[in-house]
């Protein structure tokens, strides 16, 4: 797939069929991305798990916060990566591995590795790199109110 540039369908399909979602570098910090985007996500109705080591068994945002996303309870339609661009390779790796797998691996701005993308496609996993869905979410709000 080109992830240059991505059609309106292709996001507002997986904005609409995406309900729970693991946020991979979430932060308890409200002055992070991470932080507003995972409140913005939680304000929309998606079901969203932090995974971040450093605050494994905390809360963020009155959501348990996990280690590791094969430390999640329950599956995920979609693992938003809020992480370094040379760490998005390890959390595909790790997504490959999930039973069930999860239908889509998104990368936040500035996340994009076209080989790991590659990866994931592979294994049947949608994937879509350096966006927001909070700046696409305007997408799915006009498909649902024309």
């Amino acid at each position: 797939m080109n992830h240059d540039a991505y059609s309106s369908d292709y996001i507002r399909d997986i904005l609409t069929s995406c309900k729970t979602m693991a946020l991979v570098g979430a932060s308890a910090d409200e002055h992070r991305p991470s932080y507003n985007v995972m409140g913005f996500l939680l304000g929309k109705g998606y079901h969203v798990l932090p995974v971040n080591p450093a605050h494994a068994g905390e809360q963020i945002l009155g959501q348990f916060c996990y280690a590791s996303l094969s430390e999640l309870p329950e599956p995920v339609d979609m693992v938003d990566v809020f992480r370094e661009a040379s760490h998005f390779k390890d959390v595909v790796d790790e997504a490959v591995a999930m039973i069930p797998r999860p239908k889509v691996i998104w990368g936040q701005l500035t996340v994009r590795d076209d080989v790991a993308a590659a990866k994931a496609e592979r294994a049947g996993i949608k994937v879509v790199m350096d966006r927001c869905p909070v700046t696409e979410f305007p997408l799915l709000y006009h498909a649902l109110h024309g």
